[in-house]
């Protein structure tokens, strides 16, 4: 009998527990239901916050056509075709300044950003699946950074605008969820969402920037718009992505937002971006490199060279010095430091922290212009005195006092590209570049703005156009036709 029973409790116990375990997941379910809607709600809240300052970019130009890849070959080699490109941006000031792509505007002739509409009240229930564009406004590129592939546009939207901004890039972390906005492949208004895959990708060996890489989608038309944090701030520029299929595989990549903000700022106030150095060459620690130097460490940043009354040697700094820090954060290898001071504003000082034997040794060190920047000469000159209308450029002749400035060029004349207007009426064979010194027009020498300007405008519609020119101390012949 007292077996039974004892049989009979066991299997109640049994039941009670299996319902017990059922009722847990149950509740644990209704839990977890719960916080996503949360996050459905959070994500929507956000979405609809950011989406009234992320834009439409629009540019036409042209530009020589493209080789067939398989062929090498194109019906129109050589002749200027026209090219329409769109992306996106994001509106950093409410008075209308925009940060994209500088591909974006590559080339442009004109640019047109077309503005996300907004809703009529603030009842979300009540609005249209489908709905009007915002406003179609002509935009200007206030200036562009070839090199970090960001350009500034401005527009004039009569009215204050929406608008973004820009987190702390160092602030990140691996893992965290992101947000892509964007049009991609021209769809308007779009969000995806994903988690921050690398917080410092470098892409390439050679290349000095650093992206921040995500998996949340990015497709063409992407490139420009913002990638935000959960607080909704812009904590990178949506780039480009690696893709055998020529769509998003979830690797994209966005410039992290403190050098976004070195280079709008730059652009906002003179029109073009200056970078800096200090004067050192760093070279990456290897355990080979270790063990013939007789280093403790065999990993880190060893300077290589420190120039002659360069920055780096005026603060004490010398060869050998292993650098530990700069502006108190770890530099574990050579292109770390090159990334540091690429976000870095010219004439600011880093505090560099080097290891001497077993001395510890700090430095305050000027950043100063880089010698090959070819943005050196825009602050001697006055756009409006310095253009040349027809050949899309602002000019700089050189004289003794700029030939101080310069590598030793191969003629003791000429006139130095000092800036591109975006506007020629000749074109061709890629055009001038920044740096490029201009020794003829034909046959004509030319060695003053004035002489460059006559000669260039002396030309009849059918005459041809070939210009000398020096680029990174090579001479060629350019060859430029009128569109």
């Amino acid at each position: 009998m007292a077996r039974a029973f004892l049989t009979f409790l066991f299997a109640t116990l049994a039941v009670f527990g299996q319902q017990t375990e059922r009722q847990s997941r149950a509740v644990a379910l209704a839990g977890s239901k719960d916080a996503l809607h949360q996050l459905s709600d959070s994500i929507e809240t956000l979405s609809q916050a950011v989406s009234p300052a992320v834009v439409q970019v629009f540019s036409t130009g042209y530009a020589l056509a493209e080789e067939d890849a398989e062929t090498g070959e194109t019906a129109t080699a050589g002749l200027v075709t026209k090219q329409r490109s769109s992306g996106s941006g994001v509106i950093l000031s409410a008075d209308g300044f925009i940060i994209t792509n500088n591909h974006v505007v590559k080339n442009a002739r004109r640019v047109r950003v077309q503005l996300a509409s907004l809703p009529d009240d603030g009842n979300t229930t009540s609005r249209p699946r489908l709905h009007a564009h915002g406003k179609l406004l002509e935009a200007k590129v206030v200036g562009i950074d070839r090199e970090a592939d960001l350009a500034v546009l401005k527009v004039e939207p009569g009215e204050p605008l929406p608008v973004l901004k820009l987190s702390d890039s160092d602030t990140l972390h691996q893992g965290q969820v992101v947000l892509a906005f964007g049009n991609p492949l021209g769809l308007e208004n779009s969000v995806s969402i994903g988690i921050v895959s690398s917080v410092g990708r470098q892409v390439k060996p050679d290349d000095p920037m650093v992206y921040i890489q995500t998996d949340a989608p990015i497709n063409p038309g992407n490139s420009g718009g913002p990638l935000l944090d959960a607080d909704g701030n812009v904590i990178g520029i949506n780039t480009f992505i690696l893709t055998q299929s020529g769509g998003s595989e979830g690797i994209g990549f966005a410039i992290p937002s403190d050098i976004v903000r070195n280079v709008y700022e730059q652009i906002r106030k003179d029109g073009h971006v200056h970078r800096g150095e200090i004067g050192v060459t760093a070279q990456s620690i290897t355990p080979d490199l270790a063990a013939g130097l007789d280093l403790k460490q065999d990993t880190g940043v060893i300077l290589g060279d420190v120039t002659p009354e360069g920055p780096a040697d005026k603060a004490g700094l010398k060869t050998g010095d292993i650098v530990i820090a700069l502006n108190d954060r770890r530099v574990n290898n050579a292109r770390e430091l090159e990334t540091a001071l690429y976000r870095i504003s010219l004439n600011q000082t880093v505090a560099v922290e080097v290891l001497r034997g077993s001395q510890k040794i700090s430095a305050k060190v000027k950043v100063e212009e880089r010698d090959d920047d070819p943005f050196r000469f825009v602050d001697l000159v006055k756009p409006e005195e310095n253009r040349v209308p027809k050949l899309g450029i602002v000019g700089v002749p050189i004289t003794a006092d700029i030939a101080k400035l310069l590598p030793e060029t191969r003629k003791p004349y000429g006139v130095i590209v000092a800036a591109r207007t975006g506007e020629a009426e000749y074109a061709g064979q890629g055009g001038l570049k920044l740096g490029d010194v201009i020794y003829s027009v034909n046959t004509t020498p030319v060695s003053t703005l004035d002489a460059l300007r006559t000669a260039v405008d002396g030309l009849k519609t059918a005459d041809p156009l070939v210009l000398q020119i020096e680029r990174d101390g090579n001479l060629m012949y350019l060859t430029l036709s009128e569109e």
